[in-house]
């Protein structure tokens, strides 16, 4: 690191990140190196093992992995066609890379195809909302309990 530091042209900007932010860590095995990658959730994630694909199969949290010797950071940023766009500061552990899925629009729609489901989903929802202090919403679950479930409920009162 100190020779590349010394060559480099963005050597004053690599040295600054360097000594705020590069450490080493050293592992006793495989394992424990997974779980340390996993806890970092790191943008970019090289792998130089005898298995790459021990950790393929193993780490979770990581926005691109590198796979072996003859893959690196700089083919996946400029070449190999995986989006560049990677999650930062540990944001690997709840988020992926920047894909077109993020950029589509989702509408999600309900349909309750029988009377008997929709008295027994009613019953559930009825008490559920209840126990949340959500009386309006729980009276929509008893209207339909009482109509398709043929069941008298007290107005906002839970479903039992």
């Amino acid at each position: 690191v100190e020779r590349l530091l010394r060559i480099l042209p963005t050597a004053d900007t690599a040295s600054q990140a360097w000594a705020d932010y590069g450490e080493v860590i050293v592992c006793d095995d495989d394992d424990e190196m997974v779980r340390e990658a996993d806890r970092i959730a790191s943008e970019h994630v090289q792998v130089m093992t005898r298995d790459p694909d021990y950790f393929l199969t193993r780490m979770t949290n990581y926005g691109s992995l590198f796979l072996g010797p003859r893959t690196n950071v700089a083919y996946g940023d400029k070449v190999i066609g995986t989006n560049h766009t990677l999650p930062t500061r540990k944001a690997a552990r709840y988020t992926g890379g920047l894909w077109v899925g993020k950029f589509l629009k989702t509408c999600t729609y309900q349909r309750v195809l029988t009377d008997q489901a929709s008295a027994l989903v009613g019953e559930y929802c009825s008490r559920l909302c209840v126990l949340e202090g959500f009386s309006a919403h729980a009276e929509q679950a008893n209207v339909r309990v009482r109509r398709y479930g043929g069941r008298d409920v007290a107005y906002a009162q839970p479903a039992v």
